[in-house]
């Protein structure tokens, strides 16, 4: 068994991806009845020039709420 967890986010900080990774796997290894040593976790940060929502980029959104 090598079981995945992904998530994505914006920006995270070091210790945010510390605690993720860490209680991910807590609870997916507490609910499978698997090893934590058997899970991988990938955390994948987006940037808003890479998101679109409803047709907008989030970076673009972001610029329209400040002005």
């Amino acid at each position: 068994m090598m079981p995945v967890i992904t998530f994505e986010a914006g920006k995270l900080t070091k210790e945010q991806k510390q605690v993720l990774a860490k209680e991910f796997t807590a609870t997916a290894a507490r609910v499978l009845h698997a090893p934590e040593e058997a899970f991988y976790v990938f955390l994948k940060e987006n940037d808003g020039d890479n998101v679109g929502v409803g047709g907008i980029l989030l970076s673009d959104r972001k610029k329209e709420e400040k002005e």
